[in-house]
């Protein structure tokens, strides 16, 4: 066998993987998707996730101190830029299911929970009676995922998925909910105080 046969042979294997590699997460979701979202916002709403603009946090915070978050409800993204502005991060999310969920405004992070245990909210559990009581932390159907960070707001959080075809979407009951291993990182690098802001 050539070089150069070699060399084809490689690339063709690599991008055969590239193909692969993108096109199966859309596979996932196209077989798995729910119906979160009206005929309406799918004809209005981009659905592509990697389309969210770009923010610089001087829009948004008078400071870095602590971190600051920004959830973007329109376009579906949760951006963080650390307190040394060495790290910014802009991640794909999933936001609230209607504007009656929607909280906007400025909070903070006020607790870190690692491998979160759900409980649904008494509102939750008026609108659907046959949600469970509670998952402990680790299930694979936990909602919040692998970690979870707790608002100023009552019940309002950031937090891992259980379901990767909800992020991009209106899927959720006024929390923000990103990929586990994006919420595990973000984890690392928040704290108590880290300010939050929704828009």
């Amino acid at each position: 066998m050539t070089k150069s046969n070699l060399s084809r042979r490689a690339l063709l294997s690599a991008a055969t993987f590239a193909v692969g590699g993108l096109a199966m997460p859309a596979v996932l979701r196209a077989q798995s998707v729910p119906d979160y979202e009206g005929e309406s916002n799918i004809r209005t709403t981009r659905r592509n996730v990697m389309g969210f603009r770009n923010h610089v946090w001087q829009d948004h915070f008078s400071n870095l101190r602590r971190g600051a978050i920004l959830c973007d409800t329109y376009s579906r993204a949760l951006h963080f830029w650390s307190e040394d502005e060495s790290i910014y991060l802009a991640h794909p999310c999933s936001v609230p299911m209607t504007e009656e969920f929607t909280r906007r405004g400025t909070t903070e992070i006020t607790l870190l929970r690692y491998e979160p245990t759900w409980i649904p909210t008494p509102n939750m559990r008026r609108r659907d009676p046959s949600l469970p009581e509670r998952v402990e932390g680790g299930d694979p159907t936990n909602p919040l995922g692998t970690r979870a960070m707790n608002l100023g707001w009552q019940y309002y959080r950031i937090h891992g998925i259980d379901n990767p075809a909800k992020i991009g979407r209106r899927a959720s009951n006024g929390c923000f909910g990103l990929m586990n291993p994006h919420v595990e990182r973000l984890y690392e690098l928040v704290q108590v105080g880290t300010q939050v802001r929704v828009i």
